[in-house]
């Protein structure tokens, strides 16, 4: 299921929309932070496009400490059953390929803000 303003954030900003394990491996392999967007489907969750506004705002909001990626339904359920964010939409951070928290519905500005400034701090786990 697609949304205008989810396909927007790999049309017109380019970020990867990963469909296969492959893919995601590939990415979240990269150096640096990643944030996953898993956006559910957006028929029945009416917040998926919220998130998909609001994330490339973070995104600058932090200067590119992290970069972004939209997750596809062919993975969705497998990478919400392996992180234990059940919830959608949700943003799914890693560092050097390891999970760091999620960030599961729709959250005002400040609590994003302090959320993922605390996930930015943390340690990757040995």
């Amino acid at each position: 299921m697609s949304h205008p303003l989810i396909d927007r954030l790999t049309t017109e900003i380019g970020w990867p929309k990963l469909d296969t394990q492959e893919a995601l491996d590939a990415f979240l392999a990269a150096p640096g932070v990643h944030a996953l967007f898993v956006p559910g489907d957006p028929s029945r969750n009416l917040e998926s496009a919220d998130v998909a506004i609001i994330l490339p705002e973070l995104k600058q909001a932090f200067q590119g400490r992290f970069d972004c990626a939209v997750v596809g339904d062919a993975i969705e359920t497998a990478l919400r059953e392996e992180t234990k964010v059940l919830k959608t939409p949700s943003l799914i951070f890693y560092r050097e390929g390891r999970f760091l928290a999620g960030i599961p519905k729709v959250r005002d500005w400040d609590d994003y803000m302090s959320r993922i400034a605390q996930i930015l701090a943390l340690p990757v786990a040995a």
